[in-house]
């Protein structure tokens, strides 16, 4: 009997949550084996080899043993692999136009995490404004390719599948910077978008407190799992889980809670 595909992946990443989304839309959750990755330890040898020493996750080795790398891409592969109807879209314009805001996701992903990890209070507006001007270009592309709404075209679709991961960690930028899409009509088509991919049920493997919680020491500008300095746990643990934690201070610019008051130790 074949084997099923396996995914490496760390349960929190938005790049990681694609592929959950698709296997959600397809009713298939049980297509591919996930394994989880502790990221405060360092990465199992024999993942390393597989991998040719690269450390980014997810990571989707086939039936066969094959490794295939970039979360794009294995989304692709998995969309064309799983038996059902596609979630790209079948017309070769239709999904054209579905690749062009695809191709968009790169800067808005680095823009959102270089603000969140940003320690400068003085270049708040900087970062803020960055993200912005990505919103509005996300907001007229909309406009001239979409449809009325709420999605891209009358479905939640492949594009949906790749930005609704990026909305929902960006509930860190709501908490730590209190970052909020204007009331304005520059952004109302995209913020329809937004909302919308947030609330399809297929999307609900995360939810704000975990966000905010494990997202922590992102905001104090150590990402992966690395340790803030002055303390001896990350907050990307396991254990002790984020269900038992209290909720982090929300200015991130006074420095950091220790571990006890995050309720990383007891």
């Amino acid at each position: 009997m074949k084997r099923k595909p396996i995914v490496h992946h760390i349960p929190v990443c938005p790049f990681c949550q694609r592929l959950e989304i698709l296997l959600s839309l397809r009713g298939m959750a049980d297509a591919v084996e996930f394994r989880v990755i502790d990221i405060t330890r360092p990465r199992d040898p024999g993942l390393l080899l597989k991998t040719r020493g690269t450390t980014a996750l997810p990571v989707l080795e086939t039936s066969d043993g094959r490794i295939i790398k970039e979360s794009l891409v294995i989304l692709r592969y998995l969309d064309e692999f799983l038996p059902g109807a596609t979630l790209r879209r079948d017309d070769p314009y239709e999904h054209a136009i579905e690749s062009m805001l695809i191709a968009r996701e790169g800067p808005f992903a680095e823009a959102g995490y270089l603000f969140v990890m940003n320690q400068d209070r003085d270049r708040r507006a900087e970062h803020q404004e960055k993200l912005l001007g990505l919103y509005r270009d996300i907001n007229d592309f909309l406009l001239e390719h979409g449809h009325q709404g709420p999605y891209l075209f009358e479905d939640f679709g492949l594009a949906e599948a790749v930005f609704t991961p990026l909305f929902k960690r960006f509930w860190f930028l709501d908490y730590y910077e209190g970052f909020r899409l204007p009331e304005s009509q520059d952004y109302a088509r995209a913020k329809t978008w937004k909302e919308a991919c947030m609330a399809h049920p297929a999307t609900a493997q995360v939810c704000r407190e975990e966000i905010v919680k494990l997202y922590y020491d992102y905001a104090l500008g150590a990402g992966n799992g690395a340790i803030v300095p002055g303390r001896q746990v990350s907050s990307f643990t396991f254990d002790p889980p984020w269900q038992t934690r209290p909720w982090p201070p929300k200015d991130k610019y006074a420095g950091t809670a220790t571990d006890r008051e995050l309720g990383l130790t007891s």
